[in-house]
């Protein structure tokens, strides 16, 4: 089964992808984790790097580029990223995570180890940049949420009780 999952910055997508991908033994491809990491090879914070990428296409372009082939050459695939719904087009299930932006900044501030109007600050201009870039060079409206079959506010839900969700609507696929 290949599942995507989606969602802005702070609403758990990588948390849910982790815990799924170890539950069933699922291949992990996270966009998020390759663009943290090429920002800091690049000695930027996701931001700065975020806007660099507004001027340079290649590095989205390396990103989904990646998703696509890994996982076109897997069954049991999890693919973590923010257009990963977009982009896997024939994902058996495409989810989309979010919370509200005080809950996410929470989650930010606390994974990061920051202040929560500063990680909302950035948050936000994150969010910003990321919609123009996908308007720019694929005409994605990001906010165009047609493509996911699961939407799911996180705000209630602990990591284990959003898997419980996912392997519900997995298991139904499956019969």
């Amino acid at each position: 089964m290949k599942i995507t999952i989606s969602g802005p910055p702070g609403s758990g997508t990588t948390t849910l992808a982790e815990h799924l991908a170890h539950r069933h033994g699922y291949l992990l491809i996270s966009a998020g984790e390759l663009f943290r990491q090429m920002a800091k090879e690049k000695g930027l914070d996701i931001a700065q790097f975020g806007k660099s990428a507004e001027n340079e296409s290649a590095i989205d372009a390396l990103i989904d580029a990646r998703q696509k082939d890994v996982a076109a050459g897997h069954e049991n695939v999890i693919i973590e990223g923010r257009l990963s719904g977009w982009m896997i087009e024939d994902a058996d299930l495409k989810i989309w995570l979010n919370a509200p932006t005080s809950v996410r900044a929470k989650r930010i501030a606390h994974r990061d180890g920051g202040d929560e109007y500063a990680a909302r600050k950035k948050t936000v201009e994150r969010e910003e940049c990321e919609y123009r870039r996908y308007k720019k060079y694929y005409k994605i409206d990001i906010n165009d949420l047609s493509p996911y079959h699961l939407v799911i506010d996180t705000e209630l839900w602990n990591p284990d009780q959003l898997a419980c969700i996912v392997d519900l609507a997995m298991g139904y696929l499956k019969k």
